[in-house]
């Protein structure tokens, strides 16, 4: 499934270059508007990212989120801030489709193990943005990127065997923004490792070669961003392809 991306920040469409919040930039479209265009050109599902909350560590686009779910039509998953069950619910009852949960499911697993049992496993998805060490070995980070995690993705991802969780985002962060490629090699030893789960992939899509190389994984769902804002592709472009 082609999942096309919405990052905000005060309410506007950005897009970052790798996760730098210094290197953005801005599209002068009304969020509510680009998501009517993703749902026109094909899409079901869409992302959304309040980069405010993942920031701050407290969402504060909420509202905004629920109405573009209400007004596009479109299935919605998102994320940024996300730090108490009573959010999530919040959500939920205001038609988003999925809570995306990023930080904490990295620093509080604990307590996402927790949501997943009072709410239901399909409608969490943990997201891990990973950063590569001299080794090649992927680190998540946390707080909207700005800091790096001490525990590789692999541990965290034994570490959740057992809870439920069915569904996991992976991006990687040095992609993000980039157009240069996806981390293909990546995604598939998280497919063989962890067969268990859907993987959603995320990060550095460019051109519909790109596309081609992902859905060859055949992952449960593929996110795309600024490609799609930079006129590489359209979201009918990378259904059809």
């Amino acid at each position: 499934m082609i999942i096309p991306a919405i990052d905000l920040i005060n309410g506007r469409c950005v897009r970052l270059y790798k996760g730098d919040f210094n290197q953005r930039t801005d599209y002068d479209e009304d969020p509510i508007d680009v998501a009517k265009r993703f749902a026109a050109e094909g899409a079901e599902r869409m992302h959304i990212v309040d980069l405010d909350g993942a920031k701050h560590g407290k969402s504060s686009q909420s509202d905004l989120i629920m109405k573009i779910a209400s007004e596009s039509g479109l299935k919605v998953q998102t994320g940024g801030g996300i730090r108490d069950l009573s959010q999530i619910q919040r959500l939920l009852d205001g038609g988003i489709d999925r809570v995306v949960v990023g930080s904490l499911s990295v620093t509080n697993p604990q307590m996402v193990k927790f949501w997943l049992n009072e709410v239901t496993p399909s409608k969490i998805v943990v997201a891990l943005d990973v950063n590569l060490d001299e080794n090649g070995v992927p680190f998540p980070a946390t707080r909207g990127w700005l800091e790096a995690g001490k525990r590789s993705l692999w541990e965290i991802l034994d570490d959740y065997s057992g809870s439920g969780l069915n569904t996991v985002l992976i991006t990687d962060i040095g992609r993000d923004g980039v157009l240069g490629g996806s981390n293909v090699e990546l995604y598939k030893e998280v497919q063989s490792s962890y067969p268990t789960l859907n993987v959603i992939t995320s990060g550095g899509v460019g051109s519909i070669k790109d596309v081609k190389a992902l859905k060859a994984l055949k992952p449960h769902g593929i996110i795309i961003g600024k490609a799609l804002y930079e006129n590489k592709l359209t979201v009918a472009d990378a259904v059809a392809c």
